[in-house]
């Protein structure tokens, strides 16, 4: 087959839309030499298939805010679409409201937020900016809550403004918006989400300190 017909489209910051990274990610790669040794040896675990693993990273970004009348404005919608597809290098998509909330003047079927959910080698490169040019860049930043896991050792935080990642020019946005990052795993517990991600290089905060 010709290369032709697989050519993809380069986005914002030099990210190929629809394709995969073409190497692994260098997160990856720790998890897979430095941190299942530790696992194992932390918990006792060996065999593979039963090591906590990440599945997936959800982004999220609501919208409902903006809500003019029964839609949001088309710029408002655009241009968060546009930071989820720039930091994601994938396609997002718009949600709508399940049910209403007058408090928020939300009406069932309204769209009101937007997400992308990233897997595999995608899903590792997002984590290594986020650890390594993200949240240094966040504002007084302390560390990240190590507290914010359920029952299954799924992990959730918060960021305020979108202009952390690098590949984001504030100059060019027309509004601030923040964005919820969820981290999906599986044979886990909050216990050793914690221990992956810490060793993974997630800047937790230090045992005893507070925000």
């Amino acid at each position: 087959m010709a290369k032709d017909a697989t050519k993809q489209k380069k986005g914002k910051g030099g990210v190929v839309e629809g394709a995969e990274p073409a190497r692994p990610s260098r997160v990856r790669t720790r998890y897979d030499t430095e941190v299942r040794p530790k696992v194992t040896e932390r918990f006792g675990i060996e065999n593979r298939m039963a090591m906590p693993k990440l599945e997936k990273i959800v982004i999220n970004v609501n919208m409902g805010r903006h809500l003019d009348g029964t839609k949001i404005p088309p710029t408002v919608k655009q241009q968060v679409l546009d930071t989820l597809k720039t930091i994601s290098g994938q396609r997002p998509v718009v949600l709508k409201a399940k049910k209403s909330v007058s408090n928020f003047k939300v009406r069932e079927g309204y769209e009101t937020a937007a997400m992308v959910t990233l897997r595999r080698d995608r899903m590792w490169h997002f984590l290594d900016r986020l650890i390594n040019l993200a949240t240094p860049r966040i504002k007084d930043f302390r560390g990240l809550s190590r507290t914010a896991f359920d029952r299954q050792g799924n992990y959730s935080m918060g960021l305020n403004e979108q202009g952390v990642f690098p590949e984001i020019n504030m100059a060019e946005v027309q509004f601030t918006h923040g964005m919820n990052i969820n981290f999906s795993f599986s044979n886990s517990d909050p216990e050793k989400s914690l221990f992956v991600l810490e060793q993974l290089g997630m800047p937790f905060q230090k045992v005893g300190e507070k925000n």
